[in-house]
Order: C-alpha cells, then sequence, then structure tokens
C-alpha cells in the first residue's frame, strides 16, 4: 500500500456542518491527512502557529492551500468557532506548541488533553498548564474529559525531555573524534536542539539530512524556536570534506522508513554520506509498535557496514512525549470530572486509562470506554452511546486507484504467503473434450523445474475432473462457467493434499 488513510465517509456526509478544523499538534499522524481530507471538504485550520506551519507544508504541495485558511491561536486564547466557545491551554508533548482545548457548551464543559505529557523542566520552559486547568473546574467544572492513553498502562512518570541532553552530552563526549550521526523524529525540535547544542559543546559542525529534517530545522529558526548559529550550520553536500571528528548529522529515518535518509544510508546507497567503519549512529526514537522490523533491518545494516549504533534499547536517549500512569493521575485529579471517555491509544491502553479513572474517583458508571467509530451524546442526562454508528476504518490507497478493497487487500495476502497456480485448458463446449492441455502454471507454490511430479498430478486431476463432468452432463448442458469451477475445485483439492498448502487457484477454461 501506497497509503493508509482515515474513512472520511461520515465528514464527507456532514460537509454542511464542519466549521474547522483544531490542530492539537504537528505530529505526522495528526495533520498528514488533511491534505487528503481537503480535497473534498473546505475549512479553516485553528492551531498553534508551529503547528499550521507543519501541517501547511503537505497541504501547499498538494495544492489545496486554498480551500483553507490558516488561523493561528495562542496559548490561554479563547475563540469563538461556529457555533464553539473553544479554550486554548497549552501542553507539553514531543512537539513544541501543543494544545489541549477546552469547549465551554450548553451542556458544560468538554476538555481534550491532546496528546500530553506532564513535563516539569521542558526545554522551551512552556509548561502544561494546570492552573488552568484547576480553574476551569473550580470556576464552571468539567463535565467531560478526553484524555490521552497512550502510556496509560505504564506506571510513574514519563521522563523529562531536557534529561535526554545530559545522555546526548555523555555520548558526545565519548566519542570524541569520531563522526556522529544522530536520528529524530524532524517534527521533534527541541531533540533536534538539545541534540545540536550537544555537537556544538564539542566544537562540531551540524548538517541535516532529509527534507522534512531540512525543512523544520530551517523553520523552526526562522520562527525563533531553534537556536543554531549560522557559523555552526553547513549543507549536508559538503560534509564529506570536512573532519569527521567534528562532524554531526542529524537525519530522518528513526522508523526505518523504506526511503529515509537513514535506510539509504544502512544500504550504502545515499548519495552525499557513506558510513565508515568509526561512525557512531545515534538513535534518538523509541519504535513505533509495528516498526521495529524495519528499525532492526537499519540497525544490522549500519552495524554491517562496521558503525556503532546507540539506540533507545541501551541507552536513555529518547523520552515519551505521552503521559504515564501518574501524570495522567494528576490531571484527573486537578480536573475532577463527572465524566470521562479515554482516548488516543489501543483497547488496552483505554482499558487501563479507565481503571485510572475510576481510582482517582470517577464513578464507575460515568467512565465509558469507546472505539473508533462510536458516538457519544452528551445531554441533560448525562452521556450516552448511540446505537448506530459511523464508518471509522482505514482506507488503503494503492497508485492512483483509489480505496483498495479488503478482498483485494486478501488476494494479495493469499499471493504473498501462499503463491498462484494458473491452470489454462481449452474445451469443446459441445462435447466436453479437452483439445489444449490442461496446463499448469504456477508461482510462488512449487518450483516448476523441481517438481515436475507435482504438476503433472495437478494437470491430470483438472484432466479427470473436465472428463467426469462431461461423461456426466446432458447434451449441450457444459458452459465455460461451469468448467471454471470444476478446475478450481479438482486443481485446488489436489494441490492442498498434496503440499498442505492453499495457493489462489486462477482457471483459464477456453471454449475451442
Amino acid at each position: 500500500m501506497d497509503l493508509v488513510l482515515p474513512d472520511f465517509t461520515w465528514l464527507r456526509q456532514n460537509a454542511d456542518r464542519v466549521v474547522g478544523c483544531i490542530v492539537t499538534h504537528g505530529h505526522e499522524d495528526h495533520v498528514g491527512g488533511l491534505s487528503y481530507l481537503l480535497r473534498d471538504l473546505s475549512f479553516p485550520l485553528y492551531g498553534s502557529a508551529l503547528t499550521l506551519e507543519l501541517a501547511r507544508g503537505r497541504i501547499e504541495e498538494a495544492g489545496l492551500a486554498d480551500r483553507t485558511e490558516f488561523i493561528a491561536v495562542v496559548d490561554g486564547e479563547r475563540r469563538r468557532i461556529g457555533p464553539f466557545d473553544v479554550e486554548f491551554i497549552p501542553v507539553t508533548h514531543s512537539v513544541p506548541h501543543a494544545f489541549a482545548t477546552v469547549f465551554h457548551t450548553s451542556q458544560g464543559v468538554i476538555m481534550h488533553s491532546g496528546d500530553f505529557k506532564l513535563d516539569l523542566t521542558p526545554v522551551d520552559g512552556r509548561l502544561t498548564d494546570l492552573a488552568l486547568v484547576g480553574a476551569i473546574s473550580k470556576d464552571e467544572g468539567i463535565r467531560l474529559l478526553l484524555s490521552d492513553s497512550t502510556n496509560a498502562d505504564e506506571p510513574g512518570h514519563s521522563r523529562s525531555e531536557s534529561s535526554v541532553g545530559q545522555v546526548l552530552y555523555d555520548l558526545f563526549h565519548a566519542h570524541e573524534g569520531k563522526r556522529v550521526i544522530t536520528t529524530c523524529f524532524a517534527s521533534h525540535i527541541h531533540r533536534v536542539q538539545q541534540i545540536a547544542d550537544a555537537a556544538i559543546a564539542f566544537d562540531r559542525t551540524v548538517a541535516t539530512m532529509g527534507r522534512s529534517m531540512q525543512r523544520n530545522v530551517r523553520l523552526a529558526r526562522e520562527m525563533g524556536l531553534l537556536n543554531i548559529p549560522d557559523n555552526s550550520l553547513r549543507d549536508i553536500s559538503e560534509v564529506g570534506d570536512l573532519d569527521p571528528g567534528k562532524v554531526c548529522v542529524i537525519s530522518t529515518g528513526s522508523q526505518g522508513e523504506p526511503l529515509s535518509a537513514l535506510s539509504l544510508m544502512a544500504a550504502g546507497e545515499h548519495r552525499f554520506l557513506k558510513i565508515q567503519p568509526d561512525d557512531v549512529v545515534i538513535m534518538s526514537s523509541h519504535p513505533i509498535p509495528g516498526n521495529e522490523s524495519n528499525v532492526s533491518r537499519v540497525i544490522n545494516g549500519l552495524v554491517r557496514m562496521g558503525a556503532e549504533v546507540v539506540h533507545s534499547g541501551i541507552s536513555d536517549v529518547h523520552a515519551s512525549g505521552h503521559a504515564k500512569a501518574e501524570e495522567l493521575k494528576t490531571l484527573l485529579s486537578i480536573a475532577g470530572p463527572e465524566w470521562f471517555v479515554p482516548v488516543h491509544g489501543e483497547y488496552r491502553h483505554l482499558a487501563a486509562h479507565a481503571r485510572l479513572a475510576r481510582r482517582m474517583g470517577v464513578a464507575d458508571d460515568k467512565v465509558m470506554v469507546c472505539e473508533d467509530g462510536d458516538r457519544v451524546v452528551l445531554a441533560d442526562q448525562g452521556l450516552g452511546l448511540e446505537t448506530k454508528a459511523i464508518p471509522a476504518g482505514y482506507l488503503y490507497v494503492d497508485g492512483i486507484v483509489g480505496d483498495v478493497s479488503t478482498g483485494v487487500l486478501r488476494d494479495r495476502q493469499v499471493l504473498a504467503e501462499e503463491g498462484v497456480v494458473v491452470v489454462f485448458v481449452g474445451v469443446n463446449v459441445a462435447t466436453g473434450a479437452v483439445i489444449t492441455g490442461p496446463q499448469v502454471i504456477t508461482r510462488g507454490w512449487v518450483h516448476a523445474a523441481e517438481a515436475d511430479d507435482v504438476i503433472e498430478g495437478c494437470r491430470q486431476a483438472v484432466a479427470d475432473a473436465i472428463a467426469d463432468t462431461a461423461l456426466h452432463a446432458a447434451a449441450g448442458a457444459i458452459d465455460i462457467e461451469n468448467l471454471q469451477r470444476v478446475v478450481r475445485k479438482a486443481a485446488g483439492q489436489y494441490v492442498s493434499a498434496k503440499t498442505r498448502r492453499k495457493p489462489m487457484i486462477v482457471p483459464v477454461v477456453m471454449e475451442a
């Protein structure tokens, strides 16, 4: 698949009701789909200046900037958006200038935490505004809280982002004289700042690699959110001419993306940088669930080329951007919601967060664990679950064809795991006699050169089945469609009996 997108069906059906989109922060899983949704809908975007700029890139690339308006909001701002009275609360996360949102409604206050953590020593000094949350809770009360559950099943507190800086400093100190290549999320401006600070402290020149990293570093410097002196920055094309011990490269590819800069280096295919035996690669991130094999492949490639690789499994080079259990309990304590719905996480995370809420005093019957597509309604009598859910699955996109159905995906899975057997046969439909074939061609089932007996057996099984069908059929009753079913069944039964495999069987019956 080229892309996996959320199902926008319900939004398309209700396009006239959409008054805007609040972008809580600039991570790709929160802004990446906008350039596809804006093809069908037109609406303004609200978020911090940095978040909007991070979202703008893909929207402009898609030529859709004229279908939206970028409306920047600031910490603590309260703004009317359509019928909604929305307040923006600063929170700390692994990308700067993230927001929680508070909706002041006729049914009381609804608070959505966005992605957050309670970092008491953030790199930029911008704290999660718990005082504002407490004031809202005291003055109006928070009737419904929806809160980030990503790390709900992990005890304790998440590490402060600033603690990673000291680990990076120590690693640069330990590897003086060697070229250092680092990788992190391109949107993690605070991590980039700390990498650059450690590099400059040891008199290294910094070069960025990967289009998104180069773009975001340039953007953050222009906005005053990233402090790297001009004389400490060099273009990646110039790195090969510099003393390796005086170089620090900050690259994309922390998740092992196949065409990322780090993956190309691991394969020896990057045009500007070739891994050398004395290089040190610091992967300042943690694999997102599902990416572990890609990350391992990249690490193996780098080690095979002689580099030393430092990752989160052996050193504290990463800090999560999501609150752990004690931080979630803190927010629950300060917000004191009447109703609670955990969001953002797999079901096990949502269930763990629900347990935390009950432990913090939210009544059992006022904690609701929902899944994607569930609809809840806040009314005078409380929070209720609608019986009819909305489409909320995924759309799989391959090329420009559009959504790829589950049937196509299932066929591709069978082809990948079991292979295909194609049976060609020409038949006289008047008599049922085989004129040409059967000919059996296979890919991914058995290697033809080494399985002549098996393929011959399959051919004979098909021929016998056609002959039997012709023998018992009434005059003129043989048709191509029926023979295709006969061929598929005969070949499938033979293949399964002989090899215990279930490849895709494609019967091609021609009228001769």
